[in-house]
């Protein structure tokens, strides 16, 4: 049941001998010889499994070809992680940072490997959820959210990461930029989208908070012993501080219901749909008893959120249209920003904002 690393893909090699160098320089008592693997999911940065004899690691740089500085950055993610950890116990710990590209023609970090597993499109051979139980794992996915989101940023020095007044603007202006530098001939236009979500913005919220920015089953890590708890979360590069709601909507973008068109369902991503897994509306109904904040607006975060998750798969189906990369999964990409801005669209028609 947990995630298996495969032989590294063909052009996105790392050179061994360079790489276990570095490690024996900054981590103490490694043994044995270097093996590296390269994990399958994901379409961003680029993870590698280093193993010693005694110890597992993990390894990220920037994907080649990628040119958003702010979504690759591995200095800022690595920081973050060390910033983290002692308020937030589900961040791996990082080991090691290079900021210089020279050993490997990129920045990259090193951080523990948290050994668990890891939901993605369907549950893995071998664990069965009886419906309770599917419904009681989305209450601990969602609860952790909103204990990241509960952290006070002031009282623990975190406000390094961002500032949180004028995020909601920054945050459309950002992606509708990067969305028509990223469209391709095939590609929607997302312009009435684009008109909605700036002219529905709300105002800054009285309640910012770390937000994670990815935060969805497949960057959670579960227990092996016990499925139903959460040991570990992922994929920190778009952490900031800003507004709660619109991590809670970008994260709901990726949630596909079991009562979903078939068009959803083929660009589903995690098991949201299994039977007795909250829907968004119960996900929503529970984020607002947690927190105690006004949801009336939601509309606009979840439009938001799922703009920005056709923005992302844009700029990675992108670098496939260019050649950059040969992963076939990339190339598919350009029927979820199709799918997602119908999605978006639906939205707007059935919102009273």
């Amino acid at each position: 049941m947990e995630d298996s690393a495969v032989e590294v893909r063909k052009g996105e090699e790392l050179d061994s001998q360079i790489i276990e160098s570095f490690l024996r320089e900054n981590i103490e008592g490694l043994k044995g010889n270097i093996r590296i693997k390269q994990f399958p999911g994901g379409f961003s940065n680029l993870t590698y499994h280093i193993i010693f004899d005694n110890r597992e690691m993990v390894l990220r740089r920037p994907p080649k070809g990628a040119d958003i500085k702010s979504a690759h950055d591995m200095g800022r993610e690595y920081r973050i992680l060390k910033a983290f950890k002692p308020h937030f116990s589900y961040c791996p710990e990082p080991l090691a940072y290079m900021e210089e590209a020279d050993l490997i023609g990129s920045p990259f970090y090193v951080m523990e490997k948290i050994s668990g597993i890891i939901l993605r499109k369907d549950l893995p051979d071998g664990l069965l959820l009886s419906p309770l139980n599917s419904k009681k794992l989305c209450e601990k996915l969602l609860d952790v959210h909103v204990e990241l989101h509960s952290i006070d940023v002031e009282k623990n020095g975190l406000s390094f990461l961002g500032k949180p007044e004028g995020y909601v603007k920054r945050q459309i202006k950002g992606w509708s930029r990067r969305y028509i530098n990223a469209r391709t001939d095939n590609a929607p236009e997302f312009k009435s989208v684009m008109e909605w979500l700036k002219d529905k913005e709300p105002c800054d919220t009285d309640s910012p908070s770390i937000i994670h920015n990815d935060y969805k089953f497949d960057n959670v890590v579960l227990d092996k012993e016990n499925p139903m708890e959460i040991i570990g979360v992922l994929d920190w590069e778009m952490a900031t501080y800003g507004d709660p709601l619109m991590d809670f909507g970008s994260s709901l973008a990726y949630w596909i219901d079991r009562n979903d068109p078939p068009e959803f369902q083929i660009i589903k991503t995690m098991p949201t749909d299994i039977e007795g897994a909250l829907t968004k509306v119960e996900m929503i109904e529970r984020y607002s008893e947690k927190t105690g904040l006004d949801m009336e607006s939601f509309d606009f975060y979840l439009c938001f959120g799922t703009f920005r998750l056709a923005v992302i798969a844009q700029q990675i189906y992108r670098r496939f249209h260019l050649g950059f990369t040969k992963d076939k999964r990339f190339g598919m990409l350009i029927h979820a920003v199709n799918v997602l801005e119908k999605a978006a669209q639906k939205i707007i028609e059935k919102s009273k904002l």
